[in-house]
């Protein structure tokens, strides 16, 4: 027979979840009803509009004179493709010579690397600003590309780190065996060790993804002219101080610019969990 004070308990726990997390999703549902309504509808605390506007959509999507939001996402896609395949090749390269070659301070370096880990963005802004800035860079996506080429940009470290975790569980017996065919370091690492990160290549490539998608203040830091936009800077462009700012049209427009962070989760979250497990396990 079932202890009836296990099932109050348990009665109790899953209640209290249940209204937290009512709280914590009620801004999103209140998000998602605001996308359908009307100017007017929008001091309701009612979740669902009284009359669905699906035109807030469509009309949000050619809101912007001159440009639509097909033009903000594929600069958007342009300037993570970028960033993606650079900060793949430059961390995964970084990490296996930190976990695999042997070199002067190498313990030195690797403990500045995680350092840096925990160096706030904001002390380095002004300084690479300044440093960009000089070079002719600002309103490029060169501030993007070329730290992301250089194991650096956003989640730089953090990347290297989780590679190196992960490396160092590949057995050197694989390395030994390609050396002794006449492999040099190169192809170890772009023949062996690259092939069998996937799993971290994979988490890398998510988290990269999500975190310079939703990058809103780099973006505006060094993107000015409205034909580079990304999505995120688009959305700032329906605020205008010199006529009624349409919520019903930016609410839609920002819902849907969070689905592309949605499908990426959701496909990949399973090798996102092994990627972080195993990198954990193994290192």
């Amino acid at each position: 027979m079932r202890n009836p004070l296990i099932s109050i308990r348990t009665l109790r726990t899953h209640s209290l979840l249940a209204l937290f997390s009512l709280i914590m999703i009620y801004p999103m549902l209140w998000w998602f009803g605001a996308a359908f309504k009307s100017n007017a509808e929008m001091s309701s605390p009612s979740f669902w509009p009284t009359k669905w506007l699906w035109s807030n959509f469509s009309d949000g999507w050619v809101a912007i004179p001159k440009f639509t939001f097909t033009h903000f996402y594929l600069n958007t896609f342009e300037l993570i493709a970028g960033v993606l395949v650079t900060s793949i090749l430059s961390c995964s390269f970084v990490a296996f010579g930190f976990a695999r070659l042997d070199f002067p301070l190498k313990n030195f370096w690797f403990s500045i690397l995680m350092v840096t880990l925990m160096l706030p963005s904001q002390v380095t802004l002004v300084p690479q600003y300044i440093m960009f800035n000089a070079w002719g860079w600002v309103n490029t996506y060169l501030p993007f590309y070329v730290p992301h080429a250089l194991a650096g940009g956003i989640g730089g470290p953090f990347f290297i780190f989780l590679l190196v975790q992960f490396i160092r569980g590949i057995p050197r017996e694989l390395d030994e065996s390609a050396k002794m065919d006449g492999c040099s370091w190169l192809g170890i690492y772009w023949r062996i060790i690259l092939p069998l990160t996937k799993p971290a290549l994979v988490t890398v490539a998510i988290y990269c993804f999500l975190w310079n998608w939703d990058d809103f203040f780099g973006h505006l830091l060094y993107i000015n002219s409205v034909d580079k936009y990304t999505v995120g800077l688009a959305l700032k462009l329906f605020v205008d101080s010199q006529s009624a700012l349409p919520w019903g049209q930016l609410l839609a427009m920002s819902l849907v610019s969070i689905v592309p962070s949605l499908i990426i989760f959701f496909m990949a979250q399973r090798h996102f969990v092994d990627g972080i497990a195993s990198g954990a396990v193994k290192g």
